[in-house]
């Protein structure tokens, strides 16, 4: 199934990688990856505990790891001083916010459970307690950038980063949103790992999975800006079912992990894994590279995400100015 996304362009993009450098480094296809990587994100990513750095002080008490990142994402994307924001955002009447996450508060719904147990529930602390909602990061977003349209969390597994990709371009099709800002994110907490570490295509020994590394990334969507262009979003039940269209080339491949020998590169080669943020992360990446204007051939890039379990989706993203698809298969 594709989902025609019209005339959905990214305008705007950001990576928020805390010392992706410490992740695996084996192999030349790792070694591509970290090129690509370091390329188009150049600037060193704090981690969540000095996100006061990018974001300020104020507002940060009791949020948790993953909504720090997700935070200094956005404010990296839309390019903003350090600190606090004074007045919402130019535009942001009419934005909405869609995040992509599947771990995002696990330790602190474990947590809370923790204290209900051994006591009750006078033991949670009222400023903690909107955190075990699902919903807390994307919420956290749009309060904190006032952005006041629509506003979805998706934690829909392996596919969920491109699923949101999916519902940011329906919102602006359906003229629900003049502009759309997209979030994916993991943390690195305990909890998160163990979780991670149970997945079905994990090692069987916890100790020797890769571990889930925290990472955010944000793409701006918006319908008829300037920027490279979102090509149609389609699901797969097996990685062996996308297949590149010869009629537009993509001379860069984003794949699955695990699936370098379809021809693509693998970004948790480098990164290590990171589930939910990894389709927004390859959005993002793809648009950096598209727009610094170094393509050594024509064309756009392919991004796919997913795994055996989940199933798979995978977008194009071509050059600005590029044709709009139409129809919808």
């Amino acid at each position: 199934m594709t989902i025609d996304q019209g005339g959905v362009t990214v305008t705007a993009h950001a990576l928020h990688v805390p010392d992706p450098a410490g992740a695996p480094a084996d192999g030349a296809v790792t070694a591509t990856a970290r090129d690509l990587f370091s390329s188009v994100a150049p600037e060193l990513a704090c981690g969540p505990d000095q996100a006061y750095t990018v974001l300020g002080r104020k507002g940060l008490l009791f949020k948790e790891d993953s909504t720090r990142l997700a935070l200094c994402a956005v404010h990296r994307a839309f390019g903003l001083p350090p600190g606090r924001l004074t007045e919402p955002l130019p535009g942001a009447e009419h934005t909405a916010v869609v995040v992509s996450s599947n771990f995002g508060n696990a330790q602190t719904v474990r947590d809370i459970v923790t204290e209900m147990r051994a006591g009750s529930a006078h033991d949670v602390s009222p400023l903690n307690g909107p955190n075990a909602s699902s919903n807390v990061i994307a919420s956290t977003i749009a309060i904190r950038y006032g952005f006041t349209g629509p506003n979805l969390m998706v934690c829909s597994g392996a596919t969920s980063g491109l699923d949101a990709i999916r519902l940011g371009a329906l919102l602006l099709r359906g003229e629900r949103a003049r502009r759309v800002v997209v979030v994916g994110v993991e943390p690195g907490d305990d909890t998160a790992r163990g979780l991670a570490a149970l997945g079905p295509d994990a090692p069987s020994a916890p100790a020797t999975a890769a571990p889930l590394r925290p990472a955010a990334a944000c793409v701006v969507l918006d319908s008829g800006g300037e920027g490279p262009r979102l090509g149609g979003v389609r699901r797969h039940t097996r990685l062996d079912d996308i297949a590149e269209d010869p009629a537009a080339p993509t001379p860069l491949r984003l794949t699955a992990p695990g699936a370098a020998d379809t021809g693509g590169i693998d970004l948790t080669a480098y990164l290590g894994e990171v589930y939910g943020a990894l389709g927004v992360v390859q959005l993002a990446v793809a648009a950096a590279w598209l727009s610094a204007g170094q393509r050594p051939e024509p064309g756009g890039a392919l991004i796919t995400c997913g795994d055996g379990e989940d199933g798979y989706a995978s977008v194009r993203l071509d050059p600005a100015g590029s044709p709009v698809l139409a129809g919808a298969r």
